[in-house]
């Protein structure tokens, strides 16, 4: 097991001319790093952490194994010298981790767009402590807003109620702008579709409905469970007409759509139908400082032996563009009922 040294020394911004982006083995550069602070959740989806396989005896990572936030701040920061200009701090429940504003903090001081992925049943206690810590943004993830849809999706005892004040306290805090995540799943939450675009439309919230995925091998995913992007934008056009906007950033994986009165837009992620591959910018680093390079990755790149051991940043900038360089990952490209034997869960990665 590897030694877990203090948090305590702080590392400098990157200078914008020492900045030398990378790019991988398709010709796309590094710009996103996810970075998962915690492999706990205190929801069950179904579609991410079966409660059946992480249940009340499942083993959570050892403490000593988690990265520290001064072992984050060092991979951020290097991450921004080889060309990220996005962070985005998840999960598991990324509000589980004792201290996360100290974190945010950390991260603010780097010349990046900084922002949070949640369930959001804890963001109302949190929410002023972050924006005052410097986080910009937040996305949360809700899949219905009726009872008892809501608690299957996220096979959970609360309520939406709770994240609904999340939502709530997020924008008195100031963040912004928010968005919604809502994963589809045929026969379980279709009706959620029309429910949370009515709900959130003309509030400044955005929803994006996510296609189904086949995250991890624990969630028993078959294609016949995915609500195609165009049947979601279908049910979209009864609500209102959608007029189709072009993306803000190249690496973008939602389609964005307005409503043609301006109340607003929702946005559909369609990574089964519609594969966004060849413009994936995107890194993830596990809480135990495991580099993945796709979604759906089968193994990682440790980091730890480097974050623990060898002296200056030079090895892990080294290792972190290798890494990167060498990246071919395609998954949803070439995907097909054929499973492997084990890829990454998403609980793990932070999806």
């Amino acid at each position: 097991m590897l030694s877990r040294p203090p948090e305590h020394r702080v590392h400098l911004a990157v200078p914008e001319d020492s900045v030398r982006p990378v790019v991988d083995a398709r010709g796309r550069p590094l710009e996103d790093l996810r970075i998962s602070v915690t492999d706990r959740c205190n929801f069950r989806c179904p579609y991410c952490m079966p409660r059946e396989l992480f249940g009340a005896a499942h083993q959570y990572l050892p403490k000593a194994e988690i990265l520290t936030f001064e072992e984050i701040l060092r991979v951020a920061r290097v991450a921004t010298s080889l060309g990220v200009k996005k962070l985005r701090i998840t999960g598991g429940e990324p509000l589980l981790r004792a201290d996360l504003p100290k974190l945010v903090s950390l991260l603010a001081s780097l010349p990046v767009d900084l922002a949070l992925t949640t369930n959001g049943a804890l963001l109302a206690a949190h929410a002023d402590a972050l924006a005052r810590a410097g986080l910009r943004r937040v996305t949360v993830s809700l899949d219905a807003l009726d009872e008892p849809t809501f608690q299957t999706m996220g096979d959970t005892t609360l309520s939406p109620t709770a994240v609904l004040d999340g939502i709530q306290a997020a924008q008195a805090a100031g963040l912004s702008p928010i968005k919604v995540n809502a994963v589809i799943r045929r026969g379980v939450n279709e009706h959620a579709i029309l429910d949370l675009a009515s709900r959130f439309r003309g509030s400044g919230v955005t929803v994006r409905f996510i296609e189904y995925m086949d995250v991890g091998v624990t969630n028993g995913w078959r294609r016949d469970d995915v609500v195609p992007a165009a049947e979601i934008l279908a049910r979209l056009q009864a609500l209102s007409p959608l007029v189709p906007l072009e993306g803000t950033t190249p690496g973008e994986v939602a389609s964005r759509h307005a409503y043609s009165d301006g109340s607003g837009e929702v946005g559909v992620i369609a990574s089964v139908t519609q594969p966004f591959c060849r413009s994936c910018t995107r890194a993830r680093l596990s809480a135990d400082g495991h580099l993945y390079t796709c979604l759906f990755a089968t193994r990682g790149t440790d980091l730890r032996p480097l974050l623990r051991g060898a002296p200056g940043d030079g090895p892990l900038t080294e290792q972190l563009g290798a890494t990167w360089r060498v990246r071919e990952d395609r998954y949803s490209e070439l995907r097909t009922e054929a499973r492997p034997v084990r890829r990454i869960e998403m609980s793990y990665i932070g999806g």
